[in-house]
């Protein structure tokens, strides 16, 4: 196994530092946004990818949802402020099941 030098370990910067240096610390208006945007193409990517494997079309997953289909795009594109009682009846249409769990 390769090992790395603790010295060029040390000059590598974390992901965060990353993020710092190009959205500003957390807190501040602008990493927050694109945490925000981070996470909703996430999901959407999500919801994108399970469509995909269903070989299913924005336009089936819109109608079974009662959504439309232009925002069915905008989601799968992380663009839309979708509602958490959206989200579930999408992913239900997609087969995704959450079960919650209390610690």
């Amino acid at each position: 196994m390769r090992r790395i030098s603790e010295d060029k370990l040390a000059k590598l910067s974390t992901t965060n530092q990353m993020l710092d240096g190009k959205y500003g610390a957390h807190g501040t208006k602008t990493r927050d946004e694109f945490d925000e945007d981070s996470i909703a193409w996430f999901y959407g990517n999500m919801l994108k990818q399970r469509r995909k494997e269903l070989n299913m079309t924005q336009k089936e997953v819109a109608e079974k949802s009662g959504r439309d289909q232009s925002y069915i795009a905008r989601v799968e594109r992380g663009k839309a402020d979708i509602q958490l009682s959206s989200f579930f009846r999408i992913a239900s249409v997609l087969g995704i099941r959450f079960i919650p769990t209390f610690l």
